[in-house]
């Protein structure tokens, strides 16, 4: 009997909650808002947060008994827009916010009441985020707000935007930054399509004109932005890393790999030098797969780490690697192209489809880039885990006004 299921006080409370669930709200016919809504008011959405806010403050892992419970009571499957919310936005918000924010907010995240999306990256601060220039300023209790975010996916079916400003630019960059929950449907707030060379528009530009935030809306303290985007994106980067495996981490075989194994057999390759490639690049996930494993144990006790680094980089390499070596499987088929009309996507093009490696193979070049770009997670990973000597900051005490920007 494993730990997640061994019988415990913990265990039987968790188990109390989805048996009234289910005899309330039968998951197979009860609408998904309202389905959701009730787990939340249960402690069983996230249950690793504290009480009386979608949780029961217990171990992180019960929540793959939970969702494994309401899959097999016919439950259905967490709609792919609510990404940002579950997995950066709702860590987030419970680690920072206050409680009157973390009960105004969580609650119709998970339901899904409330889409959630990310401004963060700006024409001039991608890999250097703390170089943003979008401008908050105070007036009253509330705050005005100028300026642009670029690579926002799904902000074109959001609610509410996970957003970071500049609101003192006469400190050091990492000091004068704040963050804000934003009403994506506000004045002044306009969305405007990325089209990307896979036809989709997944990704957009927003522009923000004298958008007014009420002070209620902010997530942690004045001038503590940095601080509280690095749990946002120490959380994308893991989710990132494990490809979108859920709660349970992604299945052995699964994702990228899969699809290179069904067309080595769909087309009964027998090269051994192909089939050594194949082979190796199977490995590489594999191993990918178990530094997820690893990496979710270590992040139950609390946020991840800078290990999650490790994670999101070598999905990007390998999933790069993979499609790459689809294509050439494909041969001349793999010049064929797909349907390229121009679509609004509704899912984060992470999930590799069978049959979809033509797509994929050109949509895997934003791995390397979404959720901190593969040169950045070297940086971290060589500062922050292996202790190597930092690159030379000339701007780290300069304030923000001062730095010379292009």
């Amino acid at each position: 009997m494993t730990t997640e299921t061994a019988a415990t006080p913990d265990l039987a409370r968790v188990d109390a909650a989805i048996d009234d669930l289910i005899a309330s709200h039968d998951p197979a016919t009860t609408d998904i808002t309202t389905l959701r809504a009730a787990q939340y008011d249960r402690g069983i959405a996230w249950v690793h947060f504290p009480e009386g806010f979608g949780g029961l403050g217990l171990a992180r892992q019960m929540q793959r008994h939970i969702d494994r419970r309401l899959h097999e009571a016919g439950g259905p499957p967490t709609p792919a827009l609510l990404f940002f919310g579950l997995s950066l936005a709702g860590p987030t918000v419970v680690t920072h916010g206050n409680d009157e924010v973390r009960r105004r907010l969580l609650r119709p995240m998970f339901s899904g009441e409330e889409i959630w999306c990310q401004l963060f990256s700006e024409p001039g601060a991608g890999s250097d985020f703390a170089s943003l220039a979008a401008r908050a300023v105070p007036d009253g209790d509330e705050w005005i707000v100028n300026g642009q975010k670029v690579w926002n996916t799904l902000a074109h079916l959001a609610d509410r935007g996970m957003l970071v400003t500049r609101t003192d630019p006469d400190v050091p960059k990492h000091k004068g930054m704040t963050y804000f929950a934003v009403d994506m449907h506000a004045p002044g707030v306009d969305v405007r399509p990325l089209r990307q060379i896979t036809g989709e528009a997944e990704f957009n530009e927003v522009y923000l004109t004298d958008v007014r935030i009420s002070d209620a809306d902010r997530i942690g303290d004045v001038g503590e932005g940095w601080r509280v985007a690095m749990t946002t994106l120490m959380n994308e980067r893991v989710t990132i890393g494990g490809g979108g495996g859920g709660s349970g981490g992604p299945r052995r075989g699964s994702g990228a790999i899969a699809e290179a194994v069904r067309i080595w057999r769909e087309r009964n390759e027998d090269d051994p030098v192909l089939r050594d490639r194949l082979m190796q690049l199977w490995v590489d996930a594999e191993t990918l797969r178990l530094t997820n494993l690893r990496g979710a144990a270590a992040a139950r006790i609390g946020n991840p780490g800078p290990e999650g680094s490790i994670a999101k980089l070598r999905f990007a390499e390998n999933n790069k690697e993979i499609l790459e070596f689809c294509i050439n499987l494909l041969g001349a088929d793999g010049l064929v192209n797909f349907d390229y009309e121009m679509r609004r996507s509704e899912m984060a093009g992470l999930e590799v489809a069978p049959g979809s490696a033509r797509k994929m193979f050109l949509r895997s070049r934003a791995n390397s880039i979404e959720g901190g770009t593969s040169e950045i997670m070297r940086n971290i990973l060589g500062e922050r885990v292996l202790g190597l000597p930092g690159e030379p900051r000339v701007d780290r005490d300069l304030p923000w006004s001062e730095v010379p920007r292009s």
